[in-house]
């Protein structure tokens, strides 16, 4: 039954190799994901958030906020995160928000579609143009996938020997 919840909840283990790092190093690794081109962030988790760390996307942020209003993304995503030093594991939970944009300079409203667990949303948008020989082509213009971020993370933890385990109600 173990297995079956590890599969459901996306838990993942280190390889066989890996010598667990302290869990300052791990902190460090998860804060050395972050980069000016990536449209998420990794952050310490507020008093309220109740967790260590907090990886979300940037959509209020100047710099990404004509990019994400221009695609039209309509869901706003973040993982919490618990560092559990005598297990060697990062506990992680999915919250998801449906949002819409208000007003000339774009602002998000909250709806009260939220969702919590472990959450993939994907979006993407494709247009058509003719190629050199005249035929119809479906081109992807952009693609907004939040497995890129939490990808990144268990990166960063599995690389570290920790445990990344995915709950679904609370840390």
């Amino acid at each position: 039954m173990s297995r079956f919840r590890d599969r459901m909840t996306g838990t993942k283990y280190p390889g066989s190799g890996v010598a667990p790092l302290p869990a300052e190093e791990v902190r460090a690794a998860l804060f050395a994901v972050n980069g000016a081109e990536k449209p998420f962030r990794v952050r310490h988790a507020l008093p309220t958030e109740k967790g260590d760390l907090v990886a979300e996307w940037r959509v209020l942020e100047p710099a990404w906020r004509s990019y994400f209003v221009r695609k039209q993304v309509d869901r706003l995503m973040k993982t919490r995160m618990l560092l559990d030093p005598e297990k060697h594991e990062v506990r992680s939970l999915d919250e998801e928000w449906q949002v819409t944009w208000l007003g000339d300079t774009p602002r998000l409203a909250t709806s009260r579609a939220y969702g919590r667990g472990q959450l993939t949303t994907v979006m993407w948008e494709w247009e058509y143009e003719r190629d050199a020989d005249g035929h119809r082509r479906r081109v992807k213009v952009y693609r907004f996938d939040s497995r890129v971020m939490k990808g990144a993370l268990q990166k960063a933890v599995l690389g570290a020997g920790w445990t990344w385990r995915g709950k679904m109600y609370k840390l």
